[in-house]
């Protein structure tokens, strides 16, 4: 494969939108921007082109058909969209859940890929597929189906060697791992703002 990233830069420069960039107002109540995090979440699963195996197809295909769930909804109710927050409460008054439920697995989605890169850049001497075997059992295992869980698995065994997935993040690895630290920061803490919101009663159906 190609390598991901532009001359002297980081596949991290290639990403429309990074979760670095997806504005959070801590003045109301952490409301997530709806846009800037749906088109950081679309950035994000290129990752898993980087990650070379067709086994992580059905990851990709499950976050992308619920990114799609939570745009129609923006698209179709675009002034009750604009926070993560205010979608979730205007579509649940509908007594409507499609895009919530959406969010719901997209967030286990983005936990699970932020967990395994982050135990991944913590544990240096640790190949990738341990890394996202135990995300996966911390995040999208427990409410996977036993039909689902071997495709899962699969691609969990056919992550590259670790070395080869940092050479396609680029060249210079002091820079992608600052880059990739950065990037994991962002995404972890837009993920536990909306894991809070959603533990909350009034996002439930």
């Amino acid at each position: 494969m190609a390598a991901a990233f532009p001359p002297g830069g980081t596949f991290f420069d290639t990403l429309k939108k990074s979760f670095v960039d997806v504005p959070v107002d801590a003045s109301q109540d952490n409301a997530v921007s709806t846009t800037e995090f749906l088109e950081a979440a679309e950035s994000l699963i290129t990752l898993f082109d980087v990650l070379g195996s067709a086994a992580f197809t059905p990851v990709k295909s499950d976050m992308s058909g619920n990114i799609k769930k939570i745009r129609d909804r923006q698209l179709a109710a675009p002034t009750l969209s604009t926070t993560l927050q205010s979608l979730v409460l205007n579509e649940l008054a509908e007594k409507k859940h499609t895009a919530t439920e959406g969010l719901v697995w997209l967030i286990r989605g983005l936990d699970f890929t932020a967990q395994a890169l982050q135990r991944n850049v913590s544990n240096p001497a640790e190949e990738l597929s341990n890394s996202f075997r135990d995300a996966y059992g911390n995040t999208l295992k427990p409410h996977h189906s036993f039909i689902v869980k071997p495709l899962f698995s699969a691609a969990m065994s056919a992550t590259p060697y670790r070395k080869d997935f940092y050479a396609k993040l680029g060249d210079d690895q002091a820079k992608v791992t600052q880059k990739l630290e950065e990037w994991l920061a962002a995404l972890g803490r837009v993920v536990a703002v909306v894991k809070e919101f959603q533990a909350k009663k009034e996002a439930k159906w």
